[in-house]
């Protein structure tokens, strides 16, 4: 079947010029960083939560409100820290004796893009309580639901080097992250200008140089687009095959769940949509293997000691599978 059908079944024009215009601003700002800013992309298309993990200073914060900013829709920002408590983030019920009744006073996390800052930082007790909201998208409060409003998406950011006053990650936490995206040190050219950039620049609010290009109803009707991209039942097979994979592989401890399938199926068609295609090649599902997998995949004891990572495993894993064609 050749392109010129496949154009003709999903037109993409408004997806391309709503992302080319998110990445434009995003690039006023950052230098560099094009896969991080790209699967950011990708992740608001899948309808995914996001973890961004990399060093202090390399913009992942500054990114994420770049990100929220270009978008013209709710924005909220959580700074984790050891005190923080479950109903700091979702809110609690206070008495009013007005009316004589409790009523339900919202925490931060009821917006539309939530950034919360230092995500490992706060303990097991309020990281459990972000569990029903990023997969249900609501928070239940002595047995009444509340639902978030449309769309509803976490970027979130650790440090992976400092170790005091943090807590690991619960894994049925991080698998509710679509994607774990590693943020690298720039190159010296990149550091140059970012240099130059920042001598540039007249306004100390970086922020305010973006401005909003996409809203909250063209990012609900790209999301569903997203679920027309065509995708070949070979490449399901292809999907599942690695996930299997990674609960027989010597190597990994604990294997990818039926969530990670599931995400590597809906980032590759956004992945996909987001070069130009509507149909998925094997280059988009092997692309986003490793930021979907790398947070889902526990390495063995012996593994760890060697010095494995998470990436190497999952590419020998993928090469060890025949691709489709």
């Amino acid at each position: 079947m050749s392109e010129e059908i496949f154009e003709q079944r999903i037109n993409l024009d408004e997806l391309s010029n709503a992302m080319h215009k998110l990445q434009t601003e995003i690039k006023k700002v950052i230098v560099g960083q094009d896969d991080m800013v790209r699967l950011i992309m990708t992740a608001i298309l899948a309808n995914g939560h996001v973890l961004i993990e990399g060093v202090p200073g390399v913009a992942k914060t500054l990114t994420a409100k770049l990100v929220a900013k270009c978008m013209e829709t709710g924005f909220s920002r959580i700074q984790f820290t050891p005190d923080l408590m479950p109903s700091d983030v979702l809110g609690t019920n206070i008495f009013n004796p007005g009316t004589g009744k409790f009523e339900f006073k919202r925490g931060p996390v009821f917006s539309n893009v939530i950034l919360i800052d230092e995500i490992n930082r706060a303990p097991a007790k309020t990281q459990a309580a972000l569990f029903e909201v990023m997969q249900e998208q609501q928070v239940t409060m002595d047995g009444v639901t509340h639902v978030m409003s449309n769309p509803f998406m976490v970027i979130a950011t650790q440090n992976p080097i400092e170790q005091e006053g943090t807590y690991r990650l619960p894994e049925a936490q991080l698998d509710r992250f679509l994607f774990k995206i590693l943020v690298p040190y720039p190159t010296e050219e990149e550091e140059i200008n970012i240099l130059q950039r920042f001598h540039q620049l007249t306004d100390d609010n970086v922020v305010n140089i973006v401005r909003p290009v996409i809203n909250d109803e063209q990012v609900i009707n790209l999301r569903q687009l997203i679920k027309s991209v065509v995708v070949e039942e070979k490449l399901i097979h292809f999907i599942a095959k690695i996930a299997v994979a990674t609960r027989n592989d010597r190597s990994v401890y604990l294997g990818a769940s039926p969530r990670a399938t599931i995400a590597i199926l809906n980032a590759a068609k956004a992945w996909a949509a987001l070069l130009g295609r509507d149909f998925v090649i094997p280059d988009d599902v092997i692309f986003v293997a490793k930021p979907v997998l790398r947070h889902r995949i526990i390495l063995t004891p012996e593994k760890e000691m060697e010095g494995a990572a998470e990436d190497e495993v999952i590419e020998k894993i993928i090469h060890s599978i025949e691709v489709p064609r």
